[in-house]
């Protein structure tokens, strides 16, 4: 790679006047020597060393983004429509700012903290993070992280100096109000699906038990469905699921994913939704949107939500301290075409 230096001494000027015509600063170039070297750079194909620029400014120009994930979803979670949707706000946003994301999936946290603690980017998202992994990751990096639909203590955050913010959602909220318009729709027996109850999950399902105790319907674990997520075993543990659900009239799935997976296992074995089967999905993502008959959902404003993971985790760098450490989004239900109504 030809160096400024180089091109300096092919054109007979300083490097100075070289490097400002290349960075843009050329309020001190002559229109022709600006036109000199732009034709020079375009005949030798002339690329910027960003690592060099970088570096001389000390920055990387690189946002890390790490998803720990269960190891049931981690073969095929970019796959899942919710965190595709997620990723794309997150990378538009970064690559507006002119920086470039690094992305890293991983369900074991040792194997997280060894890399991280290498890492030179200027800042972290992080999502899913349980119990205490995303303080034992600040604490290997000390640089500013942003975290996704992460539950933390309000105990541990105090321990992150200020250099943390969790986006969150009303979860817990949004699946109660989901499971309620079941009950009012007539359904008693409702099923809950998930793969992993944690995290999220673990917050709508607490939603969801608030609700069915609300309305006076007691909670039993013979409707709690689960499967498990991987390509090996996810089609048998789905019919399962599918064969447990028709002594019910109505399942809420964790997510539209969930959700349009068991509606696809229900055409498998003949069971119709709604007419047999009314399903609740959670996320609002695309997926949901296109089959048929369309979700009903509890919508999150995805990209959103990355967006502004990314443009808190920016002030950050700029050294702008966050004003809260957790934001919570709102959800709202939204009530399409998997939901019949039953009398009593």
């Amino acid at each position: 790679m030809i160096t400024i230096k180089e091109i300096a001494n092919r054109l007979g000027m300083s490097p100075t006047t070289v490097s400002n015509v290349i960075r843009g600063k050329t309020g001190e170039v002559s229109p022709e020597t600006i036109a000199r070297v732009q034709k020079f750079l375009e005949e030798v194909e002339y690329v910027p060393n960003i690592n060099a620029r970088n570096l001389a400014q000390n920055q990387s120009k690189i946002i890390g983004v790490v998803l720990k994930t269960v190891e049931e979803r981690f073969t095929h979670i970019l796959a899942d429509a919710f965190v595709s949707e997620l990723l794309g706000g997150i990378e538009e946003e970064i690559r507006r700012a002119g920086y470039f994301m690094m992305l890293y999936i991983s369900d074991d946290i040792a194997e997280i903290l060894k890399y991280v603690a290498t890492w030179n980017v200027d800042g972290l998202l992080l999502f899913w993070m349980q119990d205490d992994d995303a303080l034992r990751i600040y604490k290997k990096y000390r640089k500013p992280v942003v975290c996704v639909d992460t539950y933390i203590k309000k105990e541990t955050i105090d321990q992150f100096e200020n250099s943390f913010v969790n986006i969150g959602l009303t979860d817990e909220q949004g699946s109660y109000d989901a499971v309620s318009y079941l009950i009012q729709a007539g359904h008693e027996r409702i099923g809950f699906l998930t793969d992993d109850l944690s995290g999220v999950d673990m917050e709508r399902f607490h939603g969801y038990r608030r609700a069915l105790a609300d309305n006076g319907i007691e909670y039993s674990d013979r409707y709690m469905l689960t499967f498990r997520s991987t390509k090996e075993d996810m089609e048998k543990t789905l019919k399962r699921a599918a064969e447990k659900a028709k002594k019910m009239t109505a399942v809420f799935c964790c997510s539209d994913t969930f959700a349009v997976m068991l509606m696809n296992e229900c055409f498998r074995q003949g069971i119709r939704v709604p007419e047999d089967l009314s399903i609740m999905g959670f996320d609002d993502s695309f997926t949901g949107k296109l089959c048929r008959p369309a979700l009903s959902t509890v919508h999150q404003d995805i990209a959103y939500k990355g967006e502004l993971a990314t443009k808190t985790l920016f002030g950050m760098i700029r050294g702008e301290r966050p004003k809260e450490n957790e934001v919570i989004l709102p959800t709202e239900l939204i009530i399409r075409e998997s939901i019949q109504k039953i009398s009593k």
